[in-house]
Parts: C-alpha cells; structure tokens; sequence
C-alpha cells in the first residue's frame, strides 16, 4: 500500500503554482470573448483574388462599421465586427465586391448583446445547479456532507484550472471564451466528481469492513483504484490530444479544454478530494 497522504503538501504547492498562473492570466490579461458573450457580427468572405488588409479596413472604416478582429488567409477575408443590421451588411457586400471583385459569403451571423447576456446568465444558473444537485446527491448516497463538501471543492480546484489555463490559450493562442467552453466546463465537471465517487465509495466499503484510521482507509483505495484511474483517463486524453493536433480550429480550443479539464479532474480526485475528506472527517471526529 501507497502512503499517498504523506505528499499532501507537495499536492498543494502544484495546485497553487497552477491556479496562481490562471489567476495572474485572468487578472492581467482576461479573456477575448466570441459573440455568444457579448454580441456582434461574424463574417467571412471568398474572393477570387488575394485583397490587402490595408484597404478592407478602410472598407468598414468608410461605411461606419466597428471591427473588433480581422484575419485575412489566402483569398478569404474572416472578420468580427460590433452587430450590424441587414442592411448594412448588404452595403458592405456592395462596397467590397466593388472593390475587390466577385465575393462568395461563406458565414453570416449576428449575436445581439441582450442574447450574448442570457447566455452568461443561464451558464452561471446551469453551473450552480449542476453544483447543489452533486451536494444533494453525494450526502444522500454518503450519509454525510463531508464527502459532498470535498467533491465540490475538487471541483472548484479544476474549474479554477480550466479558468486559468483558457486565460493563457486566449492571451497567447487567441482562444475565444463561446458556448463550446461552456460545455467543456459542465463536462469536465462530471469528469471530476465521477471519479472522486470511486475513491470514496471504497473507503465507505473498508470503514464497514475492517478496523483502522481515516488515512490508512484513504491510502488502501487510492492504492486499489489509481490503476483504474488512470487507465480510464489515458484513454480520453489520448483521443482528446489527437483531436487537439489534428482536429478543425472550430473545435481545437474546445478538445484542450475537455483535455486540460480530464488531466486536473484525474489529479483532482485522489490529490485533492481525498485529503479534504479525510482532514474533514478527522475534524467531525474530534
């Protein structure tokens, strides 16, 4: 058997150089937010010939349009611009293909900021939901709060990772914050508290078996069950990493978020979970 516990401090000084990274990335830098936040226009253009950058600003510029990003590859002009109306669109249209020649629009779409709020809105009511349905659900099936309060704090340590580590991808890799990021929250979320339920229901399975402390119930599961773990995490990493190399841009940022959150929530639940429940359940028995 493991004395996994020994090493807690050495747990915790990972978490923390971790989340201060994310924490000192989402302060100095934040994040670039996709018009499912905060509202716009995306556009995408084809054009039969290569067109400078130059002159498409001065486009937007002359028919009062706000750019907030353009990117220009090959012959195909992508830009994101504060929301316009139809007509407007249809005017830029007009004034590009003027310029520029015959154009094929690839991607129209518009975002109002009323829906770009909802959209914050019920993220924040799904995620807080998902959080007291985990409470609920973990002290009915554990009799107790002390394993219900470790899964939702292991939790919180892998959403503060995932925060953290979209803040660098957004700064450095131009990673947008959309409803995709979202899902990989929620789904990370469950990733975690599923195999913290592992752990700790054969520590509840040793407690009605045999006699002994908290810590050593702790070191035999985590020494039973690391192997599985780890066995059923490589196996969605491995995908997700190949999907992160080789995947679209539509869904590379969204495939390193589901990865980054299987990789903390592996860590999470027998580095984090486990010793805030055995210090939690040495405290009650005090």
């Amino acid at each position: 058997m493991i004395n996994f516990l020994k090493y807690t401090w050495l747990y915790v000084l990972i978490s923390a150089i971790v989340i201060g990274s994310g924490l000192f990335s989402i302060f100095r830098w934040g994040y670039t937010y996709s018009i499912d936040f905060v509202g716009g226009t995306n556009l995408e253009y084809k054009f039969a010939k290569k067109i400078s950058e130059s002159e498409a600003k001065s486009i937007f510029k002359f028919d009062k349009i706000e750019l907030v990003d353009l990117n220009i590859k090959d012959q195909t002009l992508m830009v994101r611009t504060k929301a316009i109306d139809e007509k407007k669109e249809q005017q830029l249209n007009k004034d590009l293909e003027k310029k520029f020649g015959k154009l094929t629009v690839l991607r129209s779409e518009t975002v109002g900021a009323t829906l770009g709020q909802e959209t914050v809105i019920k993220t924040i009511i799904a995620s807080l939901l998902g959080v007291v349905a985990i409470l609920l659900y973990m002290s009915f099936a554990f009799k107790g709060v002390n394993a219900a309060f470790a899964a939702i704090l292991a939790a919180i340590h892998d959403l503060m990772v995932i925060f953290g580590s979209y803040s660098l991808m957004s700064h450095f890799f131009g990673a947008q914050m959309d409803s995709l990021f979202v899902t990989a929250i929620l789904t990370s979320m469950s990733l975690s508290v599923h195999d913290t339920i592992v752990v700790f229901d054969k520590i509840r399975e040793y407690k009605g078996e045999e006699g002994g402390t908290i810590e050593y119930f702790a070191n035999k599961a985590l020494t039973e069950t690391m192997v599985r773990s780890l066995n059923n995490s490589m196996t969605i990493i491995f995908m997700l990493l190949a999907l992160v190399l080789l995947g679209g841009v539509t869904i590379k940022f969204f495939a390193a978020t589901l990865l980054i959150g299987s990789i903390t929530g592996t860590y999470s639940s027998p580095f984090i979970a486990t010793p805030i429940f055995v210090w939690l359940e040495k405290r009650r028995k005090k």
